[in-house]
């Protein structure tokens, strides 16, 4: 996250030079998934890949800001292909492509007047649209979207982190929501506690929120609880491996 717009006389261009003031970590089973996830993590006022906040603008293309992912998404609206983009920004093409596979379907549901099948419903979903994203490109109400998608049973699983490659069996706690998947990997048979993170750092919210959680973890163990961890940032302490029971990114 880059909270370049809070101060005056900051380039906005992103080099070499440390700018950054906090991370995320997303994850999912195909890139879209897990890119669109990692948007709506650093800014909350963001749904998505979004190619309707900023206009096309070529010098913005070539230049990296903070911004310039919204720009890519208007100009793949706009039809700009994969070609003139990598010659505009030197994106490796591979990422380029899973970019207008988002737009594709992002064209595909503004299209629609507040209704949508199922079966496109379950595709946005794979590819890492959330309920409010498909309802604002629909031009409908994110309570009928995520109605719909219940009835219906497009329903997320928990997936653990691999942590060894396949080499035998992922135990870790690790663990993330996909709906490019079949089955879950844990099993919900406990009541547990769960507590929710302060995201991704920014100015004026830093670690001493992040030590409100930890806090509050150590004393629900010591209470004897199993705990729950929500949180999507990597750098905190309450996202290590050992703080809770099972760790959701």
């Amino acid at each position: 996250r880059w909270d370049l717009a809070k101060f005056i006389r900051v380039s906005k261009h992103i080099g070499s030079s440390m700018k950054s003031v906090g991370e995320v970590m997303a994850i999912g089973r195909k890139f879209e998934e897990a890119f669109q996830k990692a948007l709506r993590m650093v800014d909350e006022n963001v749904d998505g890949f979004n190619p309707n906040l900023k206009p096309v603008c070529d010098e913005e293309l070539m230049t990296p800001t903070d911004k310039r992912m919204f720009v890519l998404a208007a100009a793949l609206k706009a039809g700009y292909t994969v070609d003139r983009l990598y010659d505009l920004t030197k994106i490796d093409r591979w990422f380029l492509e899973k970019m207008k596979n988002i737009n594709a379907v992002t064209m595909e549901l503004e299209k629609l007047n507040c209704l949508i099948s199922d079966e496109l419903l379950a595709k946005a979903k794979r590819l890492g649209f959330s309920d409010k994203q498909i309802a604002n490109s629909i031009k409908g109400s994110e309570l009928e979207v995520r109605k719909q998608r219940r009835e219906s049973g497009i329903l997320p699983f928990v997936k653990q982190i691999d942590t060894v490659a396949g080499e035998w069996p992922a135990s870790t706690n690790y663990l993330y929501l996909t709906y490019n998947a079949s089955t879950h990997d844990i099993e919900f048979n406990d009541q547990m506690v769960m507590v929710i993170g302060s995201g991704v750092y920014r100015i004026g919210s830093s670690v001493e929120f992040d030590w409100c959680a930890v806090g509050c973890l150590r004393e629900l163990r010591n209470l004897g609880k199993k705990t729950i961890m929500v949180n999507y940032n990597p750098e905190t302490v309450s996202t290590d491996y050992d703080m809770c029971d099972r760790l959701y990114f």
